[in-house]
C-alpha cells in the first residue's frame, strides 16, 4: 500500500466517483433540518433519505458526497484507539440507475486500484438468504469474478474469501418496514493472528475492519411481506477515517496527519502527557469547531449540552496533563487550520468558534471552582470517618458541577480525609453505570435515526414551518432566518435570531397571519433552478452551504398571492388548505445569545 494523505484519499474518492458519472452532494450541517430522529447527522446517506423513499434528485440518479458526522453515544469510551465523536463517511449512490454489478465492480476497483489495497488482504460477505430473500447468488457470482481478475479463486463458506451472514450482519430496513435489501460488507484483513479456529471477518478479536459496506435496497417490506421494489437503489458508506489509518499504517485515527498537529499542540503545553487524554482533546476539540460551525452553542438542552459536555470534557483532560492554562483556544485554531481545507466556513467563522470555545472555558473553570467548595463541605462531615463513596457523592458533584471524580478523591485527601479508594471507585462506577442506562433509555430515539418523519401529521408541520418563518420576516424582521428546526407528529419547533422574545401582540399577529393563509387554499409548488439563482430570490437560505448546484425552491402561493419562498427537500401539502388544524404558538424561550427558539401547535 502507498501512503496517502487523509485529503488525498478523500479527494482520490470523489474524483474517482465523478469519473464514474456521479455528482457530488455538498456536505449537509451536523443539524439534522426537520427531523426528530436524530440529534446529528450520523451517517452519509442522511441527506439523501427523501431520495432513497423515491423523490427525484435535483443532480441525477448518480450521487457521491463525503459527509461530516457526529456520534455520542459511546463518549465515555472516547480515548482508545477505535471511538470518535466525530467524523467523515463516504459514500455514494444509485437512484435506479446501475445495481449490483457496478456497484461491487466500482468498490473493488477504487479499494484495489486507487488505493493500492493488496486484493489478498480484502474479504466479503453476502447474505445467506432466508424465509424472507433467497441468498444472494447474484453477489457471490460478482465477487468470484472480480477476484478472479486478480488471481483469486474465492471461495464461499465459513473462513473462506466470501463468507455468508444473516440479517443481523447483511441486511439493511428499518423494523416499521418500507424499503430494505441485501448488503455486501468489504473487510480488511490486518494481517494479526486470529484468535482461533473459528475466527471469521465479524469476530471482535480486530484481525478484520470493515471498511466499506454496499446496501442493495430491492425489496419493500410492508407489515412483513417482502415483495421487489419498482425502482432499485444502491448506498455504499465507508468510513474515511479508518481507511487513512490502514493506509498510514497507525493504529488510530488520532495518529493519522490530519490529526496528528492537534495532538502535537496538547502535548507541548502538557507537564505530564498521556495517550488517552491526548486522544481525548483531538477528538474533542474537532468535534466542537465542526459543532460551533453548524451553529450549535454550549447549553442545557439536547445539542447545546452535548457540545458543552465535550468542550468541558475536553478541559478535564488537559488539566489531568498538567495544562494549567486556558488552552481550548490555541488547539481550536489548530483543528481550524487542519479541516479548512475542507470546510472553509472554520475560516469564515474562525473568530466566533474559538470565541465560544474560549468562553466555555472560562466558565467551566469557574464551575470547578465551585465545585472544589462542594468538595469541603462534604469533607467537613468525615473528619473522624473513611470516607467510601457509598451514596455517590462524587457522581453528584460531577453531574451537577461538571467536577471530575479524580478531582474530587485528591481534594478529599488534601484536605486529610481517609479514604478507602477500592469503594470510592466502585460505587462511583455503579453510579456512572445506573446514569448511562437511564440516558441510554431516554435518547435512544435520537441516535437510532436514518429516515425523517414523512408522515401526514409532521407533513403539515413542516409546510406550516414556512408559513411561520414567512410570517416572522414580514411582521418581527428581515433578520429573522431559520437557525434550526424540530418537526414531530405532535408539534413544530424553530429556532431563529431576535434580541426579545415576542410580545403577546406579536404572537397574536404570527398566528393570525399564518392562519389566515391556511384559510386561503394556497398552491404549494416547486421549481429546479440553479443554487446561485435560487440564493437571489431567497438569500436568507439555512445552511446554503449543504444544498447542490441545482436545488428546489418551493413556493407558498402564487403571483400576487406568493407568501413563502424557500430553499428545501422536506414533504410538503400540495395546497395550505389540506393543513388540518389552527396554529397557535405554544411557547418561547431564549436558548442562546440573541436566538430564539418558538414552538406550536395545529389545534
Amino acid at each position: 500500500m502507498k501512503y496517502l494523505t487523509y485529503l488525498e484519499v478523500r479527494n482520490a474518492y470523489l474524483n474517482f466517483l465523478k469519473s464514474n458519472g456521479h455528482k457530488e452532494v455538498p456536505n449537509a450541517s451536523l443539524v439534522p433540518e426537520n427531523d426528530p430522529t436524530l440529534l446529528f447527522v450520523n451517517s452519509g446517506m442522511f441527506p439523501l433519505v427523501p431520495f432513497l423513499l423515491g423523490e427525484d434528485h435535483p443532480l441525477g440518479t448518480r450521487l457521491v458526497n463525503v459527509q461530516r458526522c457526529v456520534r455520542t453515544e459511546d463518549l465515555e469510551e472516547v480515548g482508545d484507539a477505535s471511538h470518535a465523536t466525530a467524523f467523515e463517511m463516504i459514500g455514494n449512490w444509485s437512484l435506479g440507475d446501475y445495481f449490483k454489478e457496478q456497484a461491487l465492480t466500482q468498490t473493488y476497483e477504487f479499494f484495489v486500484e486507487k488505493l493500492e489495497i493488496p486484493i489478498e488482504r480484502l474479504y466479503a460477505t453476502v447474505f445467506e438468504g432466508d424465509s424472507d430473500a433467497a441468498l444472494d447468488t447474484e453477489s457471490i457470482d460478482i465477487l468470484k469474478k472480480i477476484f478472479t481478475t486478480y488471481g483469486i479463486d474465492a471461495k464461499v463458506g465459513k473462513g473462506e474469501r466470501i463468507q455468508l451472514y444473516g440479517k443481523s450482519k447483511n441486511w439493511w430496513g428499518l423494523p416499521g418496514g418500507g424499503p430494505c435489501g441485501t448488503t455486501s460488507e468489504i473487510f480488511y484483513d490486518t494481517g494479526k493472528d486470529a484468535c482461533g479456529k473459528d475466527c471469521h471477518v465479524n469476530c471482535d478479536c480486530g484481525k478484520y475492519i470493515e471498511i466499506g459496506n454496499n446496501v442493495f435496497m430491492e425489496f419493500l417490506n410492508k407489515e412483513g411481506t417482502f415483495t421487489p421494489l419498482a425502482r432499485k437503489n444502491v448506498d455504499f458508506g465507508g468510513g474515511l477515517d479508518r481507511i487513512v489509518i490502514l493506509l498510514q499504517q497507525v493504529e488510530s485515527y488520532h495518529d493519522t496527519d490530519i490529526y496528528k498537529p492537534i495532538g502535537d499542540g496538547a502535548q507541548a503545553l502538557a507537564t505530564r502527557p498521556n495517550q488517552k487524554s491526548i486522544r481525548v482533546i483531538i477528538d474533542h476539540v474537532k468535534t466542537a469547531t465542526w459543532m460551533i460551525m453548524d451553529g450549535v452553542e454550549p447549553g442545557k438542552t439536547e445539542k447545546e449540552y452535548v457540545l458543552r459536555r465535550i468542550i468541558r470534557r475536553a478541559i478535564r483532560h488537559g488539566m489531568q496533563m498538567g495544562i494549567e492554562k486556558p488552552f481550548m483556544r490555541e488547539l481550536g485554531k489548530i483543528a481550524i487550520t487542519q479541516f479548512s481545507p475542507i470546510y472553509p466556513q472554520l475560516t469564515e467563522q474562525e473568530e466566533h468558534i474559538l470565541s465560544v470555545m474560549e468562553q466555555e472555558e472560562k466558565k467551566f473553570r469557574n464551575t470547578l471552582r465551585t465545585g472544589i467548595s462542594q468538595v469541603s463541605k462534604i469533607a467537613n462531615t468525615y473528619a473522624n470517618k473513611t470516607f467510601t463513596n457509598d451514596n455517590g457523592e462524587s457522581f453528584f458533584v460531577y453531574e451537577s458541577y461538571g467536577f471530575p471524580p479524580e478531582m474530587f478523591l485528591e481534594e478529599l485527601q488534601t484536605l486529610g480525609v481517609a479514604v478507602d479508594t477500592t469503594l470510592f471507585w466502585n460505587n462511583h462506577a455503579l453510579k456512572v453505570k445506573d446514569h448511562q442506562e437511564k440516558s441510554r433509555t431516554a435518547t435512544q430515539g435520537l441516535f437510532a435515526g436514518g429516515l425523517a418523519d414523512t408522515s401526514e401529521k409532521s407533513t403539515h408541520y413542516h409546510t406550516t414551518t414556512h408559513l411561520l418563518l414567512a410570517a416572522l420576516r414580514k411582521l418581527i424582521g428581515e433578520h429573522i432566518y431559520q437557525k434550526g428546526s424540530n418537526i414531530t407528529p405532535e408539534r413544530l419547533r424553530f429556532d431563529f435570531p431576535n434580541p426579545d422574545k415576542l410580545s403577546p401582540e406579536q404572537i397574536s399577529a404570527v398566528e393570525q397571519l399564518v392562519n389566515e393563509q391556511i384559510a386561503a387554499a394556497l398552491p404549494v409548488s416547486y421549481t429546479e433552478m440553479e443554487r446561485e439563482k435560487a440564493l437571489v430570490l431567497v438569500p436568507f437560505a439555512a445552511f446554503e452551504g449543504k444544498y447542490a448546484s441545482i436545488v428546489k425552491v418551493y413556493r407558498i402561493g402564487e403571483g400576487d398571492t406568493l407568501f413563502s419562498q424557500e430553499l428545501c427537500n422536506g414533504p410538503h401539502v400540495k395546497n395550505t388548505g389540506d393543513i388540518k388544524g389552527t396554529f397557535k404558538i405554544t411557547k418561547q424561550e431564549k436558548i442562546g445569545n440573541g436566538i430564539l427558539r418558538v414552538k406550536g401547535v395545529l389545534e
